[in-house]
């Protein structure tokens, strides 16, 4: 019977091989990938940072009183010019 080539994972002896010709085959680029994988995730978390405090700005400008163009009650519209009738 033959044995089946691939099941599961890798173990710890296959991953050492794989890391030595990892390394035999990018060991000299290794640093400058090493620094260009440092940047993006700099730069990534710059760009969360910057979408967060624009969330918390727009959040912070909105009124506490929604302004409506129709009665939320009757569904009218609403004249922005007139003034609320008084009561008597």
């Amino acid at each position: 019977m033959l044995a089946p080539l691939a099941i599961g994972m890798p173990g710890v002896t296959e991953w050492i091989i794989i890391g030595a010709f990892g390394l035999l085959i990018f060991g000299k680029r290794l640093p400058e990938v090493g620094r260009s994988l440092g940047k993006g995730i700099v730069e990534f978390k710059k760009g969360l940072k910057g979408i967060d405090d624009e969330i918390e700005d727009a959040s912070n400008q909105t009124s506490s009183r929604p302004q409506y163009k129709f009665d939320p009650m009757t569904g009218k519209p609403i004249d922005p010019n007139a003034t609320p009738p008084s009561a008597s």
